[in-house]
C-alpha cells in the first residue's frame, strides 16, 4: 500500500516531532532512574523515616526497682513484673464481639474503653499494672492498633504492718511515701530502650537495636528487724484496742548502734490495696506527729542540774506544800509526799519538784540541754516530713514557761526525738546518731552529759519503775529497767483539752548495760484509764520483753515472776 499517496495515511507532522517525543519519554526515563538511584542509593533518609514512622518503634525496658529487705536479708518491699495495656486509638480495630471480650478481661464498662479511645489521639493507656495471664489472653483477640508494654508492680508481704515507714509507689513505680521515695534515686535505677519493628497487628516481627542498656535499682538493707516490727505493732494494737485509744505509735532503737530496729503506727493500712485511704492512716506518727511529752522530760533538767553540780541525787527538794505559786500561776502535784530527794523527783514523777528543780538552773543552760539532745531540730533521718517540733528560743521564757518545761508543758517532740535523747541515759552521755539503714560500724556520738551522771539518772529512772514509782507495769523478768511515764492534757484550739489525753512511756534495758531505747505513745485512751503507767507501760513491757530474748541479751536480773501491787499504792503523776 501506498502510504503516501492516500489521503487518510499519509503523515502530516514532521518527522523532527515523533523525534522529539522520543527524546522527552527517553529524558524522562532517565530522570525516574536518578531520582531512584538518589533516593535508594545516596540520600536514603527520607524513605526510611518514612518507613520507620510506619513500622519502627522505641520501646522502653523498665529497670527493675531494688528490693528493700530487713537487717537480716528477709524481704519487705518487692518489685513483680505485670503488662499495661496501651493504644494507637487512630488505628484500633475490633468488632463488637472483640470489644465485650477485651472489656471483660481488662474488668472496665465498654464505654470507658470507647471514652478514652475517642478523647485521646496518638496514645492511651486502657489498663495498666495488670497480670501476665490477663495480658497473654489480651493478646490473643489479635486488635490491631492495641499493644503491651513490660512493668512493675511492687509488693509488700509485711502489709501494714510496715506501711508507714515503707511508703509506698506509684502506678510508673516511683516512690510517693516513706522509704521509697526517700531512697527512690537509690531504688528506682534507670529505664532502657530498644528500637523494633512491628506488622500491621502490632505484633514485633524484628528486634533491631538497642539504644540504651536498662540499669535496674540497687538493693536496700533497713535497719529494721522484722520480728521485732511484727511484735512492737502487736502489742500496740492490743494497747489501741484495750483503752480504746484513737491512734498509737511505738519506736525500737538499739542504744548501741542507733539503729531504728521497729517503728510501728496505728491506724495504719494495706499498702498492697489502696484503694480507701485516710490521712490518719498514711501519717507516720513517730516521726511526723508532734505532742507535748509531759513528765518524760523531767529526767532532762536533773540530769542538767546534776551535771552541773547543782544537785545530787540524795539532795532535798522542797516539795511540802505540794504546790509552787509563779506569778498568778499555781503548780500542784497529785501527792503530799512532803520534801522529797532529786532521785525521788523522778520515782513519784513531781512537777512542783521538777520546777525547783528548774528554776534554779539558767535558762540558757537548759535551753541548750533541750537543743543537744535534738529537741527543736529535725533528725535528719532523710525521712518525708520529719517534724522538728517547737522549742522557743530562752531570751522569751517566762519563769513560769521554764518551770512548766521541766515537766514537758510548753514544749513539743516527735516520738523519735524522744526516743532518741533517751540513748544520752543508754549510753556514757552520748547522743547515738540514728539510722534507717543497717549500720556495719557505729558512728561516734556526742557527748551531751558527762558519763558519772548518765549513771546517776539511769539508776533514778530504774526506781520509777519500782513499786512506790509511776510504772511498775514497765517492769520485765530477768532485767533490770529504767524508764519515764508521761501523760499530758491534748493541745486543742489554742488550749488544753480537759479529757483528752496524750499517754507515752519511755524506757531502756537491761538497766546494767543498755540494748534497746523504746518510746510507746497512745493518743486519746478513753476507756478509763489514761495515765502512762497504766496505758503506754505494759506495751513496753511486752516489747522489750520479748526483744531481749529475740536478740539473745543475757538477763541481768532474778527469773522470778513480777507482781503489781494490788492495793492501789502505785503512783499516779501529776497531769
Amino acid at each position: 500500500m501506498n502510504y503516501a499517496a492516500s489521503p487518510v495515511l499519509a503523515p502530516h507532522l514532521p518527522l523532527w516531532r515523533s523525534r522529539l517525543l522520543l527524546v522527552l519519554i527517553a529524558g524522562g526515563f532517565l530522570v525516574l532512574a536518578g531520582r531512584a538511584v538518589y533516593l535508594q542509593g545516596l540520600n536514603n533518609d527520607f524513605l526510611q523515616q518514612k518507613g520507620q514512622s510506619r513500622y519502627s518503634r522505641v520501646l522502653e525496658i523498665s529497670a527493675n526497682r531494688g528490693k528493700i529487705t530487713d537487717r537480716r536479708g528477709e524481704a519487705l518491699a518487692i518489685s513483680t513484673p505485670v503488662k499495661s495495656v496501651w493504644a494507637i486509638p487512630e488505628e484500633v480495630q475490633f468488632s463488637s464481639q472483640q470489644r465485650a471480650k477485651l472489656a471483660a478481661l481488662l474488668e472496665m464498662p465498654p464505654r470507658e474503653i470507647d471514652k478514652r479511645l475517642n478523647d485521646a489521639t496518638g496514645f492511651v493507656y486502657l489498663k495498666r499494672q495488670i497480670s501476665p495471664d490477663v495480658a497473654e489472653r489480651v493478646s490473643e483477640l489479635r486488635i490491631a492498633g492495641l499493644f503491651q508494654n513490660r512493668e512493675y508492680r511492687r509488693y509488700y508481704p509485711g502489709g501494714e504492718v510496715m506501711a508507714q515507714v515503707l511508703g509506698f509507689t506509684g502506678a510508673d513505680d516511683a516512690g510517693q511515701d516513706g522509704i521509697e521515695l526517700a531512697f527512690q534515686s537509690t531504688l528506682a535505677g534507670k529505664s532502657g530502650s530498644r528500637r523494633v519493628i512491628k506488622d500491621r497487628l502490632g505484633q514485633i516481627v524484628e528486634d533491631t537495636e538497642s539504644i540504651r542498656e536498662a540499669q535496674n535499682g540497687r538493693d536496700l538493707a533497713l535497719s529494721l528487724d522484722a520480728k521485732l516490727q511484727n511484735l512492737a505493732f502487736s502489742q500496740l494494737k492490743l494497747a489501741l484496742e484495750k483503752h480504746k485509744a484513737r491512734a498509737g505509735a511505738i519506736v525500737v532503737l538499739d542504744a548501741r548502734t542507733g539503729e531504728v530496729l521497729a517503728l510501728a503506727n496505728l491506724p495504719t493500712y494495706n499498702p498492697n490495696n489502696r484503694s480507701r485511704l485516710s490521712g490518719a492512716q498514711l501519717r507516720n506518727r513517730v516521726i511526723t506527729d508532734t505532742f507535748e511529752p509531759g513528765s518524760t522530760l523531767k529526767p532532762f533538767t536533773v540530769a542538767l542540774a546534776v551535771d552541773l553540780g547543782r544537785i545530787t541525787p540524795e539532795t532535798m527538794i522542797a516539795t511540802a506544800s505540794g504546790s509552787l505559786a509563779i506569778g498568778k500561776a499555781t503548780i500542784h502535784d497529785a501527792h503530799h509526799f512532803g520534801d522529797m530527794t532529786a532521785a525521788q523527783v523522778i520515782q513519784r514523777s513531781s512537777n512542783v519538784g521538777a520546777a525547783r528543780i528548774a528554776l534554779s538552773l539558767p535558762t540558757e543552760a537548759m535551753w541548750g540541754m533541750f537543743d543537744k539532745v535534738g529537741f527543736g531540730s529535725a533528725p535528719r533521718l532523710g525521712f518525708p516530713g520529719e517534724a522538728s517540733g517547737k522549742l522557743r528560743a530562752f531570751k522569751n521564757w517566762r519563769p513560769i514557761e521554764q518551770a512548766t518545761m521541766s515537766y514537758g508543758h510548753g514544749i513539743s517532740v516527735s516520738l523519735l526525738q524522744l526516743a532518741h535523747a533517751y540513748t544520752i541515759f543508754a549510753s556514757d552521755g552520748e547522743l547515738i546518731p540514728l539510722s534507717l539503714l543497717r549500720v556495719e560500724t557505729p558512728l561516734p556520738g556526742r557527748q551531751v552529759i558527762s558519763p558519772a551522771t548518765a549513771h546517776k539518772l539511769r539508776d533514778m529512772l530504774e526506781l520509777a519503775v519500782q513499786p512506790g514509782g509511776t510504772a511498775p507495769a514497765a517492769r520485765v523478768m530477768g532485767y533490770r529497767v529504767a524508764g519515764k511515764t508521761g501523760t499530758a492534757h491534748k493541745e486543742e484550739n489554742g488550749g488544753y483539752a480537759k479529757h483528752k489525753y496524750v499517754s507515752s512511756f519511755v524506757g531502756l534495758a537491761p538497766a546494767s548495760a543498755p540494748r534497746l531505747v523504746i518510746a510507746v505513745m497512745l493518743d486519746e485512751p478513753s476507756a478509763g484509764q489514761y495515765y502512762g503507767g497504766a496505758v503506754a507501760a505494759p506495751v513496753f513491757s511486752a516489747v522489750m520483753g520479748g526483744a531481749l530474748r529475740m536478740l539473745g541479751v543475757p538477763p541481768d536480773a532474778p527469773l522470778k515472776p513480777l507482781e503489781l501491787p494490788s492495793d492501789g499504792s502505785e503512783i499516779k503523776e501529776t497531769v
